[in-house]
């Protein structure tokens, strides 16, 4: 248990607030719209490794009401290409490392990420993203049908389904994460160094001038900035739009559910590209499951029957053992897709507007790495080379950082 819980569980005394009002400021160094967990990350890095303090976090309604709170908190870096696999190994270190760094537990559970391969074409895919990894010093192997039983017991890994498991990619390193642990640690931590947390206010417009960026108007006034950050998931090419940006995303609706609490049997976090299913049971003992995104574009997130039964068919064919189980609830969120499955970070055609865009289906385990390679761009003026492929600009100079295969289901 960490110290301070446990000196508060011993005084009695009622916890302070997490984070404080503020009145809003007339100029900021730097504005950050979005108030996820992207968002709060990249202001706590700016003030505790760039002490740039002089920073508002702007968030429309309450901070992880967006992509930070509709997830399903799986974490891993089993990624298909060598920036994708770098990129989120770092991550993962981050998160190992963040209730100690915090003196907060946000609840990371190491578990253990299996892929599933339905077919002999699935394998191959699986054995080149194993040695991708491994030359990249991230522990991922193929394993077969065997061992997958061993790992996770109650799963079906006979000849009788529809499509049989031939193998899958372990990836030890895989977890999973109390979403709004983490927003609530970054939002606090961000608080006690000086940054100011704006709930409830949102940007109508930005300010640009000789192409670069003066100011935000908001719904609680106008913000001088030289600076300005779109860290949102949903609205990013609203926000873009203002600054006179195009981003090369599509917003898609992604559904998730979890079922009512059972006693723990599933160790590990199964995923299945084929059966377009993914499921971890919850420390509450909730099945959290989920698919890939809708096929259509939307702005919606609302819920689906025909989500809920493809789901249910698929994860019956894995574990049969759960016909009798009942759905508790089911949400949506919303995913920025780009054309090549990977995020949109940097600088812009508009000098200070920034973004932290396009996270599709794998955001929120890009949280930390993200702040912090983002606070880094802000406070130095020089792009990170961890975050230099997923540039704008790739998408003009051709030299995009293909994802699919890694980044379409595998949340």
């Amino acid at each position: 248990m960490p110290n301070k819980l446990l000196k508060q569980a011993l005084s009695g005394q009622n916890p302070a607030r997490m984070w404080r009002d503020h009145d809003l400021k007339d100029s900021y160094d730097v504005v950050i719209i979005g108030g996820g967990a992207h968002g709060l990350a990249c202001a706590y890095y700016l003030a505790r490794h760039h002490g740039l303090t002089n920073v508002a976090v702007l968030e429309k309604r309450y901070i992880g009401s967006g992509g930070s709170g509709r997830n399903t908190t799986i974490i891993r870096s089993n990624y298909l290409t060598p920036e994708g696999v770098r990129f989120y190994d770092e991550s993962v270190k981050l998160y190992e490392q963040m209730s100690a760094e915090f003196d907060f537990n946000v609840m990371f559970s190491r578990r253990g990420h299996l892929t599933l391969a339905h077919t002999d074409g699935a394998v191959r895919t699986m054995r080149r993203r194993a040695e991708v990894n491994q030359l990249q010093g991230v522990d991922s192997r193929l394993i077969w049908p065997e061992e997958i039983k061993r790992l996770c017991p109650p799963i079906d890994v006979s000849d009788h389904p529809r499509y049989p498991i031939l193998g899958a990619l372990y990836h030890p390193p895989g977890g999973i994460i109390r979403h709004d642990a983490v927003v609530w640690g970054y939002a606090h931590h961000a608080d006690r160094l000086g940054v100011h947390i704006h709930q409830l206010t949102e940007v109508t417009g930005i300010a640009v001038q000789g192409e670069r960026v003066t100011g935000v108007q908001t719904n609680r006034g106008f913000i001088k900035t030289g600076v300005v950050l779109n860290a949102t998931a949903g609205w990013c090419t609203t926000i873009a739009d203002m600054a006179g940006v195009k981003l090369p995303i599509t917003t898609f609706p992604l559904q998730a559910c979890v079922t009512e609490p059972l006693k723990p049997f599933l160790d590990v976090i199964i995923v299945s590209g084929s059966l377009h299913v993914y499921v971890s049971q919850s420390d509450r003992g909730e099945l959290v499951m989920g698919a890939s995104v809708d096929p259509f574009a939307s702005y919606s997130m609302n819920g689906s029957l025909a989500f809920v039964e493809n789901l249910a068919g698929h994860m019956l064919e894995l574990f049969p053992g759960l016909r009798h189980v009942r759905v508790l609830r089911q949400w949506a969120g919303l995913c920025d897709m780009t054309p090549d499955f990977s995020p949109v970070m940097g600088v812009t055609p508009v000098a200070g507007f920034l973004v932290d865009v396009g996270w599709g289906t794998w955001g929120f385990k890009a949280s930390p790495v993200s702040g912090k390679r983002m606070a880094e761009l802000i406070a130095t003026g020089r792009t990170p080379d961890l975050i230099h492929p997923f540039r704008l600009s790739r998408f003009y100079e051709n030299d995009l950082v293909g994802e699919k295969g890694a980044a379409s289901v595998g949340h």
